[in-house]
């Protein structure tokens, strides 16, 4: 059986996230679904390089799966996405070794998380945005970003996949971009927390907003409990755009 890595992008707002569960819509429930009945496979298993939070949309997940011999691989991606919802599609695959394994072989990812820092309602961005009316401060955010950036114990942002796992993750690189009236965060690491890039953004965000200092992201990180750090921004205006192997 050839090993498949298939780059694919969603709207999260609709699923209960990424991962599988029962009884419930999500990203891997759709693409087994659409997969199984394709390679006509009962219970087909896909892995999935971040298990991303529901609302959390992805422009650049990436999965992997063994495909039968029989079925062309590149017929896989077009065949998929007949089956699959419109929220959700593959944009390409390609046949990799069979070593590969989409979480486990992963060496960074980043995230990408959108506000429109603006008074003026959006009728068209809503689903993809946090809208934040007070103006922010873009220098100071980028500021405390920076004591972020490297190998650090990140218990205060998040909680690690199964209990007793390690709360140690190094972020490579954290940028704040001002764009018009919106302000784009962008994150980096080897890997992340559950809840972590959002509880990055929701602390930065009372950095901006100048309800913390700069000298106050030192001190969440050093207490390594959650409660310390800011609110979790919501889940709509962050974006899985890259996984690198």
């Amino acid at each position: 059986m050839p090993k498949i890595k298939a780059v694919i992008e969603y709207d999260g707002t609709d699923f209960f996230g990424f991962q599988k569960q029962p009884s419930k819509p999500t990203v891997q429930g759709e693409i087994e679904r659409a997969l199984g009945e394709i390679f006509q496979v009962d219970n087909f298993r896909i892995a999935g390089a971040g298990r991303t939070d529901a609302g959390v949309h992805a422009t650049g997940q990436v999965i992997s799966f063994d495909a039968p011999d029989r079925f062309p691989a590149d017929r896989i991606r077009p065949a998929a996405n007949g089956r699959l919802p419109k929220s959700i599609r593959l944009r390409r695959t390609e046949i990799v070794p069979e070593t590969f394994h989409a979480r486990y072989s992963a060496k960074s990812r980043t995230y990408i998380y959108v506000v429109l820092n603006r008074e003026e309602p959006t009728a068209l961005l809503a689903r993809y945005v946090w809208q934040i009316s007070r103006p922010l401060d873009a220098g100071e955010m980028q500021a405390a970003a920076e004591l972020l950036v490297g190998k650090n114990d990140f218990a205060s942002f998040g909680m690690p996949d199964r209990p007793g796992g390690t709360t140690v993750r190094r972020i490579l690189k954290l940028r704040i971009r001002p764009m018009k009236d919106a302000i784009i965060f962008g994150v980096r690491a080897d890997a992340f927390l559950r809840g972590m890039a959002r509880a990055i953004v929701g602390t930065l965000v009372e950095v901006g907003l100048g309800k913390r200092s700069r000298d106050d992201v030192e001190e969440i990180l050093s207490a390594r409990d959650r409660r310390a750090s800011g609110v979790s921004a919501p889940p709509r205006g962050l974006f899985l755009t890259r996984v690198e192997y």
